[in-house]
């Protein structure tokens, strides 16, 4: 049941805009502030909607953490345009979708398709593993955002309970033992948990706090732990924040090849990033058959709106600002050569 496409209307950046996307990978760059994170906030919040009891303009509050929780406050700003908001998630065999005005309070916005689509997505699994690391501040958070004291959105404390509950019979299934095979020697061990708190644990060695290991480390651990845990599995959706963000380049093509892997299984992936590495990775890395889209993000010169241009190929996009940045460097480094 992959996402088939988002509308939005005067949401956060986005003024008119049709996304759709594809059945395997999704990966979008674009400038800061142009709201890639935006897009898989929304679609992490309608696919968490479709568990009962989830709302989607409740869970949108929750991931976004607008202030006072007004959901109000991701209407477009421009105050020459319409202050009505509209967003409508599709499957491809449901839709939901919610509409709200610079008046609403709180989350009460309208919602249409809710019932259809909890009854038609009901078995659907997703996960967004944000850009910053959270296992090594796991101990006490969800309490401490319950009782008010900190303030994280539920992207947090939502993948802190997928890494801690375990939904996978058996020890490394069949289908799970060649991605674990695969990150265990990044990792070079296993991630084990202790009354709220997260551990490496090198092969033979003691356990390692995860506070004592490098971030990129623990990202790749984090990425272990829920493919051991299950909760990726065929059939769900994985959003992941920036992959590249305190990463080691040298992994950088073989969390390629693991996304690569896993939209092979059925697995439909999003992806944002800044990163040449990883966006040109996918290129060399695919096979004929992989299914991949690039979401090129950028804002008109003539417009000033946010605008989007989709091409299977890194290469093939003309509004690419990594590629734009790294040609830039090139043709600095060429000229001091050549001085």
């Amino acid at each position: 049941m992959p996402l088939k496409k988002i509308e939005l209307s005067n949401v956060t950046v986005f003024e008119q805009m049709t996304i759709p996307f594809g059945p395997g990978i999704n990966v979008l760059i674009g400038e800061n502030g142009l709201g890639k994170t935006h897009i898989m906030k929304l679609l992490y919040a309608a696919c968490q909607a479709s568990k009962r009891g989830v709302s989607f303009p409740h869970k949108t509050v929750l991931v976004f953490c607008p202030e006072q929780s007004n959901i109000r406050r991701l209407v477009n700003r421009d105050k020459d345009k319409c202050n009505t908001a509209k967003v409508r998630v599709y499957s491809d065999v449901a839709s939901i979708g919610m509409t709200f005005t610079n008046r609403t309070k709180a989350w009460k916005a309208d919602t249409v398709g809710e019932e259809n689509w909890e009854k038609q997505m009901m078995d659907l699994s997703s996960v967004f593993i944000p850009a910053k690391e959270i296992l090594s501040n796991a101990w006490n958070l969800e309490s401490a955002a319950k009782m008010g004291n900190v303030e994280f959105d539920d992207t947090y404390l939502d993948i802190i309970a997928a890494a801690k509950v375990k939904i996978a019979p058996g020890k490394d299934a069949d289908k799970q033992k060649k991605y674990l095979d695969l990150l265990r020697k990044i990792n070079r061990g296993t991630v084990t948990e202790s009354e709220e708190h997260f551990y490496l644990k090198p092969g033979n060695q003691a356990r390692l706090e995860f506070n004592l290991v490098a971030e990129g480390m623990r990202k790749i651990a984090l990425l272990w732990q829920l493919m051991k845990n299950g909760i990726i599995t065929s059939g769900s959706v994985l959003f992941w924040d920036e992959p590249e963000a305190n990463m080691n380049p040298k992994y950088i093509p073989v969390i390629v090849d693991m996304l690569l892997m896993l939209q092979r299984e059925g697995i439909q992936v999003f992806v944002s990033t800044h990163d040449y590495f990883l966006g040109k990775y996918f290129d060399v890395r695919r096979k004929e058959e992989d299914e991949i889209v690039y979401h090129s993000l950028y804002r008109s010169s003539e417009t000033g709106r946010v605008e989007l241009e989709q091409k299977p190929y890194f290469k093939a996009l003309a509004n690419n600002v990594i590629l734009d940045t790294f040609m830039a460097l090139y043709r600095e480094e060429i000229r001091k050569v050549m001085q």
